[in-house]
């Protein structure tokens, strides 16, 4: 069993991208913004940043789903900072790479999500930009981004 976190700020694409890994590879998918409590989505809603409280309880949710047996799993989640990552241990990591231009326009023009532009400010302040993930940009296209994360990490379907 294998875990694969998909990692970056708000707009990045992380869901549409960890969606199709998952599928493409029979894995489990994960969306970390489904373990975020109804204050939290409304704090971020309003704008608001989550503080580090927010972050521990929402980790706290997520981690056991994340490290269940069974299926191999891709996670898409935020993990700004290098504590967040440490404690989900993924066996793999994916930063997916974005520009404050393209970040902002996506948010701009999604709808149906809580989280809005108006937090890009503090998502790019708070990133710790991992050293030891694989870069992925977040401009190509979905089906070149899952096929340079298989290759390069030699991932196998389920």
């Amino acid at each position: 069993m294998s875990r694969l976190v998909i990692m970056g700020v708000s707009g990045a694409g992380k869901t549409t991208l960890g969606t199709a890994l998952a599928a493409r590879l029979g894995w489990r998918f994960l969306d970390a913004d489904d373990f975020h409590s109804a204050e939290a989505k409304a704090k971020i809603a309003s704008g608001t940043t989550l503080d580090e409280n927010d972050r521990a309880a929402w980790l706290a949710r997520i981690k056991p789903v994340f490290e269940a047996p069974g299926k191999s799993v891709v996670l898409a989640c935020s993990a700004l900072k290098q504590s967040h990552r440490e404690s989900l241990t993924p066996d793999y990591l994916v930063h997916l790479v974005i520009g404050t231009d393209l970040a902002h326009h996506r948010l701009s023009t999604r709808s149906g999500h809580f989280a809005g532009p108006s937090i890009l400010a503090s998502q790019f302040a708070t990133l710790e930009t991992p050293q030891n993930a694989l870069e992925v940009a977040a401009g190509q296209p979905t089906a070149t981004q899952v096929d340079q994360i298989i290759d390069a990490f030699g991932l196998k379907t389920e």
